[in-house]
């Protein structure tokens, strides 16, 4: 106990009590009394009458049953309590020294008191134990990159030396475009890495590319053409702000773009590598968009989700590139680094920037400051460089492994797209996708079918398949994430007839 704990629980507090505060209906305390000791913050509620010791004994002891006091907190001394509740500290004494008696409580010299360890434990009733439902024992969802990897060492480096560089400024509202060093080291880096053809400012900073792209519809609501198939999380964001979407073809060879329809005025494009199909843009249909943005003074808005990635050759060039006036690039690290950290951009045509700016409108929607810092210095010290590099190889690794599993043990699989990115897709029959879903997921498999992410409003036959993400699920586990895969999918072909049953 502390000395006030002390001469109170020994019977030598002779301070008058002070009964209830006048127009109290209910005792609270909410924290301690300032200059009267230490403990933790305590809220109680005790009734206006009757015997408020007996109440506050048993007010304590809830708290503590309910796990809302944890074994080990130090409660507050006498005197704070009782004159945060308008009790005499006698009754508060006695309280503790009740709760003591009966193990809730312990009281050491120089210690205070504190809950019990292992109190409420004892005190609850032993719960029966919940069978907690069984899910996917491996996860292939596509879209996630491998948290394990996250370089923790140099991130932590850069964000120590970006946090002792800061000038005072940056701890200060800010500017909307993002803090200009990173805007520096962006512009520099997408230029050297991507192909685009930017300065510093032309770079807008957002939380992520959903927060770029909804910037984006809400100045431009009007017809947009999207590929037939892609993330319906945009697709919800578009219909959000009122845009009139029109699907555009996809194949193997990526977007139809000799097929953009008449009314539209903004292109949706994934042209490194189309989501999720896996198609890379043909050169010809890359210039016949950027011809049609050109001639009818349209807007292409180039989705690099994972452009970086690209492990058959050398990841190929930002359309923006081509017609900086007329596309508007967006990157952000959900692929390269880490969905956790929300950081996106924007690379603008000079005659959009102000207007991105005002409709990022209040601060409190822009990306953190300090973590763009430390972006900036990231990639500024070659450490983004060096990652990129590092999971190129290792996502390489896991497409080959995918590949050459299901050569040996499906082979009626045709893993489609080019050798890129964090996913890949399994082609399958006409009218088989739902029973290889069912398939894989009795398996204990976390996957989506194709057809998840076409787009409601698209024409024509839509295409089958599997999308498996390869990249997220532990090193340990990920054989026996495919042997899993490989064992669901095997044997008959999808689609073929059931042999007769055996007589």
């Amino acid at each position: 106990m502390t000395s006030d704990d002390t001469a109170t629980a020994s019977g030598r507090d002779t301070a008058p009590g002070t009964g209830t505060a006048p127009g109290t209906d209910t005792g609270t305390a909410i924290g301690t009394t300032p200059g009267t000791g230490t403990g933790a913050d305590l809220h109680l509620e005790l009734p206006a009458h009757g015997a408020r010791r007996t109440a506050l004994a048993q007010a304590l002891r809830e708290a503590v049953r309910s796990g809302r006091l944890a074994g080990g907190t130090r409660l507050p001394p006498y005197r704070a309590l009782a004159a945060d509740l308008g009790l005499a500290r006698n009754a508060v004494a006695d309280a503790y020294a009740e709760l003591v008696a009966e193990g809730w409580f312990t009281a050491r010299q120089g210690s205070g008191t504190r809950v019990a360890s292992g109190a409420a434990t004892a005190a609850a009733p032993a719960a029966p134990a919940a069978a907690a439902p069984e899910g996917p024992r491996h996860d292939l969802l596509q879209g996630k990159p491998d948290p394990a990897s996250f370089p923790r060492g140099a991130w932590s480096a850069s964000a120590r030396r970006a946090l002792a560089e800061a000038p005072g400024e940056a701890f200060g509202p800010g500017d909307p475009r993002g803090r200009p060093e990173l805007r520096r080291a962006l512009a520099a880096y997408l230029s050297r890495a991507r192909g685009v053809r930017t300065g510093p400012e032309n770079v807008v900073v957002c939380s992520g590319f959903a927060n770029g792209l909804r910037l984006l519809a809400s100045l431009r609501p009007r017809d947009w053409a999207v590929e037939e198939y892609g993330l319906p999380f945009h697709h919800g964001i578009l219909e959000a702000a009122g845009v009139r979407p029109h699907p555009v073809a996809v194949d193997e060879d990526g977007a139809r773009t000799d097929r953009i329809p008449a009314r539209a005025r903004t292109l949706l494009l994934t042209p490194a590598h189309q989501f999720p199909t896996g198609a890379r843009l043909l050169p010809a249909r890359r210039a016949a968009a950027v011809e049609w943005a050109r001639t009818t003074g349209a807007l292409i808005v180039e989705d690099d989700y994972d452009g970086e990635f690209r492990y058959d050759r050398k990841p190929v060039g930002a359309v923006q590139g081509l017609a900086p006036g007329h596309v508007v690039y967006a990157g952000s690290l959900s692929k390269s680094l880490s969905p956790a950290i929300r950081l996106g951009w924007l690379v603008l045509p000079d005659h959009l920037v102000d207007r991105v700016l005002a409709a990022k409108g209040l601060r409190e929607s822009w990306a953190s400051a300090l973590d763009q810092l430390a972006l900036a210095d990231f990639i500024e010290c070659g450490a983004y460089d060096r990652h990129i590099r590092r999971m190129r190889h290792r996502y390489l690794g896991r497409r080959d492994q995918l590949v050459s599993v299901l050569a040996s043990r499906a082979p009626q699989l045709r893993v489609t797209g080019i050798s890129a990115g964090l996913h890949a897709v399994l082609e399958l029959p006409p009218g088989t996708e739902a029973v290889a879903l069912e398939a894989a997921r009795a398996a204990g498999l976390a996957l989506d079918g194709l057809s998840e992410y076409r787009h409601p409003a698209a024409a024509g036959a839509a295409r089958e398949g599997l999308v498996v993400g390869y990249a997220a699920p532990p090193e340990a586990a990920f054989g026996r994430a495919l042997g899993a895969l490989a064992t669901a999918l095997g044997g008959q072909p999808f689609g073929a007839p059931a042999p007769p049953p055996h007589r």
